[in-house]
């Protein structure tokens, strides 16, 4: 059965200059990648240090009815918001997607009472941050434009320690460049009012991951990410975030976990596969017989982005998952056609 060292708490992923890598199950009091010492192999200026970490916050929330999730992402040379809503009743996609030149605002380097907002023709956004009181909100408003409705949504995630254990790593890019990433599943509670439609969110029948990263990528990157959240026979919260990507050492360290009923598992390093694109089914297993899933994807949400010496293309299908987990006590969890999310995403920059 494969096991991971949980560390003891701690006020941040860097010491003395230098970056530290594992898992833990407590927020950092801060993240400030800049901290590092000679991230590169020549001295660089802060500037351009800078540039390079890339930083994200993700918001997905879903219930019997509907699935969303909110992306927003800083690259430094630009900054995207995208927003993906789909009714499961109605077999109906909602998709936006703004791209901001500069770098503008950057997100937070702590997660304890912090906020960002930004206020733009079509859109506005304010995250809040406040886990000194168990919550992360989010409020987004999109005017309608183009035939497509207005979408406003209002956000809040509860994760107070007695229902929620997260998944906070740091893991290894090169010498001493690391990302880092928090991730937990959590009751979430809100509104959203959309072609229309007021639709109510109760914390007992919705659920959703808020993951906050920041890493010192390379030039070229790529992920293949595999989420999925709801409620199992026995009306136990679960969840799963399982991401494929570039970092080392991956059986030590990786951001791999399942959560049931708040109790979270790391999970081993797993290899995800397609038969043909990623309109065919995944498969996502490891060598530890601890994951063993299929994504079979129903409805395709594709996307690119071209500017000078950048790109980046995404797929984003939602669908039904299948298979088994097992949690560190060795407990069966049997995925039924559970909702979620597969993501395939590539950036040069």
């Amino acid at each position: 059965m494969y096991t991971r060292e949980i560390l003891p708490p701690r006020a941040s992923p860097i010491e003395d200059g230098m970056p530290l890598y594992g898992t833990w199950n407590r927020a950092f009091e801060k993240v400030d990648l800049l901290e590092i010492r000679k991230p590169f192999k020549y001295p660089l200026p802060r500037w351009i240090k800078d540039n390079r970490i890339k930083e994200w916050e993700c918001f997905s929330v879903q219930n019997d009815s509907f699935f969303l999730e909110t992306l927003f992402c800083n690259v430094k040379l630009y900054r995207m918001v995208q927003v993906f809503l789909y009714d499961r009743e109605n077999d109906e996609k909602f998709s936006f997607r703004k791209i901001f030149p500069g770098k503008g605002k950057q997100l937070p380097n702590n997660l304890s009472n912090s906020f960002v907002d930004n206020h733009s023709t079509n859109i506005y956004f304010r995250i809040h941050s406040w886990l000194d009181a168990d919550t992360v909100k989010l409020d987004v408003n999109i005017e309608a434009s183009r035939g497509k409705p207005s979408l406003t949504v209002h956000l809040a995630y509860n994760l107070s320690s007695q229902d929620v254990t997260p998944l906070v790593v740091s893991l290894g890019l090169a010498e001493r460049r690391n990302m880092y990433a928090y991730k937990a599943l959590a009751p979430v509670s809100g509104d959203m009012v959309f072609s229309g439609r007021h639709i109510v969110l109760k914390q007992e029948d919705c659920s959703g991951f808020f993951v906050d990263g920041k890493g010192f990528f390379p030039y070229r990157m790529q992920t293949t990410i595999c989420s999925a959240s709801g409620f199992d026979d026995e009306n136990r919260r679960i969840g799963f975030h399982i991401a494929e990507n570039l970092t080392r050492e991956t059986y030590k360290n990786n951001e791999n976990a399942l959560w049931v009923n708040g109790r979270m598992t790391p999970l081993p390093p797993v290899l995800i596969t397609m038969q043909n694109a990623t309109d065919s089914k995944w498969v996502i297993q490891d060598v530890e017989g601890m994951v063993d899933l299929t994504f079979t994807p129903k409805e395709q949400n594709h996307g690119a982005a071209e500017l000078i010496f950048t790109n980046a293309a995404y797929d984003t299908p939602v669908g039904l998952y299948n298979g088994v987990l097992l949690t560190a006590d060795g407990e069966q969890i049997n995925i039924k056609n559970l909702f979620g999310m597969g993501e395939k995403l590539y950036l040069r920059v």
